[in-house]
Order: structure tokens, then C-alpha cells, then sequence
């Protein structure tokens, strides 16, 4: 249970729950890296309850950061704990794992297509009595 130590460490944790989130949920343009606060905006409705608050409580954080004295004094175990439950929540599904996912629904939305588009067909030849 390693808890961070400096603020610099408050801010690569944000960053990365940032960088996450908008992996899995999107939210982001190619080449933007939101902010925690801005992901949160953006895609923190697709958290579950629980972390949302986590989330918050990481946001607020490292916000806190900009006045040194304010982080000088900060308790970091909060956000620590706040950081190991979001990623335990966001890493699971990795970026392959994602991708396989949409090009599988791609796929069955393809397949659904042609089979509609099929059965269309055969009810027209019946009808005309083709069949």
C-alpha cells in the first residue's frame, strides 16, 4: 500500500485516470489530453457511483496543487486511495481488448444488416410470387 509522496506524484495519477478515462470512454479529440476535472465533465457520468466521488476527490486534489503551501499540507492518502480504486476500475480493458470489441460490433451490426436485407428480399419474391 504505497501512498504518494509529493504532490508531482497527485498529478501523474490524475493525468493518468484522465489519460484512461478518455481511452474507455472517449471524450477526448486525437492528440488533446483533458484534465481530470474536464474528463470528469465530459465522461464522469459512465463512472459508477462510488467513483465518481473518487473521482472528484482526485480532481480536487490535484487542482489544490497550484498553491504550493495548500499542498505542502495536503494528506495524500485520500487521493492515493482515490487513484488505486479508479485504475482497478479503468485498466481492465485494454486498448486491444477495445478494439476487438468494436470491429466484433461492426461486424454483428454488418451481419444484421445484410440478414434484415435478406429477409426483405425473400418477402418482396414471395409476394410478386416468385416463390
Amino acid at each position: 500500500m504505497t501512498q504518494a509522496q509529493t504532490p508531482d506524484d497527485i498529478r501523474d495519477m490524475a493525468d493518468e485516470v484522465a489519460r484512461l478515462m478518455a481511452e474507455r470512454f472517449g471524450g477526448a479529440r486525437r492528440g488533446e489530453f483533458p484534465s481530470l476535472t474536464d474528463m470528469i465533465r465530459r465522461r464522469g457520468g459512465a463512472l459508477p457511483r462510488r467513483l465518481r466521488g473518487q473521482a472528484r476527490v482526485l480532481a480536487e486534489a490535484d487542482q489544490r496543487l497550484s498553491q504550493p503551501r495548500v499542498a505542502r499540507q495536503m494528506d495524500m492518502s485520500a487521493p492515493s486511495y482515490a487513484h488505486r480504486a479508479l485504475t482497478a476500475h479503468l485498466r481492465p480493458l485494454g486498448g486491444v481488448s477495445r478494439w476487438q470489441n468494436r470491429a466484433v460490433n461492426f461486424a454483428a451490426s454488418v451481419a444484421f444488416g445484410l440478414l434484415v436485407l435478406a429477409a426483405v428480399v425473400i418477402w418482396v419474391m414471395v409476394r410478386r410470387g416468385h416463390l
